[in-house]
């Protein structure tokens, strides 16, 4: 077995350090005695050594395991100074949410009508209810777990376009760990759109590689999670008109979903009340356009008074249109769809479909923020998208958790709140666009899947 060099034994000393000094801000979090801190302390560290296992598991040599100590150690470290931060959507959703369960027999009340997300996320919080461990901390580190699951995804998806030896699948599992809006999203704000982020990369993963049944299940999985899987729902159409997929493997999307419902129909939830959370949740944005969304509707200036219900439809439309764009593209293109024109086609969707949709909430490029750092990973000419969705995404967090506009504009007497960022994520998606564009162009015609290894066999005989 190769030895660990003398600078990556350094490094692997660092990052162990790093965790150990995690232990310090754990120490003096606000909630919980010192049982319950010692259980985060256990558990956020055995998420690390998930994160390392993974990596070992992905063929990682024991030297550049010993290297990437560091930047892991760094990661958690990072969040557990982030720990103890509630927010306001725990403080005035989540954590009411975690009582009521807590108050009226945890997985007994899943049959009632608590909270606005769908039913998977309602199992953890029943869950949770059961456990001495404050609920804040269990909300952050099961975030952080599918922070882990996410990178690993990552992993994947950069490792089927470089191959096992790069250093490349590596770079992107760290740095997604690392990311400014991944590592705010669950450590500091809360949130969980890590859960439905990572399963989808690992949804396009599979749907990549060949694996079109477990693609479309965790899909489904993934939409069971959050509704905003679907901006980039569409790609799947993209992967059967591609011919990597078959109608009856879709079939496995709601059949995914059906099986997450099952437990809260079972403990008598009514079907109408599940089904129609997703309604609900597409009403609740009634009232402004965009909520700190880099949108196109942050384009328009603030205080500008405009029909609501005639500016949603016409976001609603522009959205369906750039959608319709895409799949007659890729129908046109259908021989040319290789799994570069796939990925691009995804990123323009997450970009575009949430850049014209009305009430977009800040986090609703989560999506594009990964699968733009995927492709930076894999091409360089995916770094400026990366960049800039990165830094548009990052000033709409920073927006929202500090109650105050990043960047205000004046332009022609008029101000703008948000106009830059909706600027960076139009720039963002003008470019991937033109990259996709020109790599269906370029690109030379797809044998369908499985053609490929028949003409090989064919070859060899002949």
């Amino acid at each position: 077995m190769k030895r660990c060099s003398p600078l990556s034994l350094f490094a692997g000393a660092g990052g162990l350090a790093l965790l150990y000094f995690a232990l310090f801000p754990i120490s003096e979090l606000s909630r919980g005695g010192p049982g319950a801190k010692a259980a985060v302390f256990v558990l956020l560290t055995a998420l690390a050594v998930l994160a390392l296992w993974l990596l070992h598991r992905s063929c990682c040599s024991l030297d550049r395991l010993c290297t990437l100590l560091l930047p892991i150690g760094l990661a958690f470290f990072l969040r557990a100074i982030l720990l103890d931060y509630a927010a306001d959507d725990y403080e005035i959703f989540l954590s009411q949410w975690v009582a009521t369960f807590r108050d009226n027999g945890s997985f007994a009340a899943i049959k009632l009508p608590i909270g606005n997300y769908n039913v998977p996320y309602l199992y953890f919080l029943a869950a949770i209810s059961y456990l001495p461990v404050p609920d804040l901390y269990l909300i952050k580190l099961f975030s952080i777990l599918f922070d882990v699951l996410l990178a690993w995804g990552g992993l994947r998806l950069v490792r089927h376009f470089t191959g096992k030896d790069s250093i490349r699948p590596l770079v992107c599992f760290c740095v997604l760990l690392l990311l400014p809006t991944v590592v705010l999203n669950g450590s500091l704000w809360g949130q969980c759109d890590a859960l439905y982020g990572a399963l989808t990369l690992h949804a396009l993963a599979d749907g990549l590689g060949g694996r079109p049944k477990a693609s479309a299940a965790l899909l489904g999985v993934a939409f069971s999670f959050k509704l905003q899987t679907v901006f980039i729902l569409p790609l799947w159409a993209v992967l059967w008109i591609a011919r990597r997929t078959r109608f009856r493997d879709l079939l496995c999307f709601p059949l995914a979903y059906a099986v997450t419902c099952i437990p809260a129909l079972l403990l008598g939830k009514p079907l109408g009340d599940i089904l129609g959370v997703y309604v609900g949740q597409t009403q609740e944005g009634a009232g402004a356009l965009n909520y700190n969304c880099a949108s196109i509707f942050s384009m328009v200036p603030y205080g500008t008074q405009i029909d609501e219900a005639f500016g949603a439809r016409l976001g609603i439309l522009a959205a369906f249109a750039l959608v319709l764009l895409l799949l007659v593209l890729a129908f046109l293109f259908r021989d040319r769809l290789d799994d570069g024109a796939l990925l691009l086609f995804g990123i323009t969707l997450t970009l575009g479909v949430p850049f014209f949709l009305p009430y977009m909430h800040d986090r609703y490029y989560f999506l594009a923020d990964v699968l733009t750092l995927v492709w930076a990973c894999t091409r360089p000419t995916g770094l400026p998208p990366a960049v800039l969705v990165q830094l548009s995404s990052l000033s709409a967090y920073l927006t929202y958790l500090r109650m105050k506009y990043t960047l205000i504009l004046t332009l022609g007497g008029q101000m703008f709140t948000m106009l830059l960022e909706s600027l960076m994520v139009l720039a963002g998606l003008i470019f991937t666009a033109v990259l996709l564009i020109r790599h269906l162009y370029v690109s030379s015609p797809c044998l369908p899947q499985g053609l490929g290894e028949k003409n090989k066999k064919s070859r060899k005989s002949g």
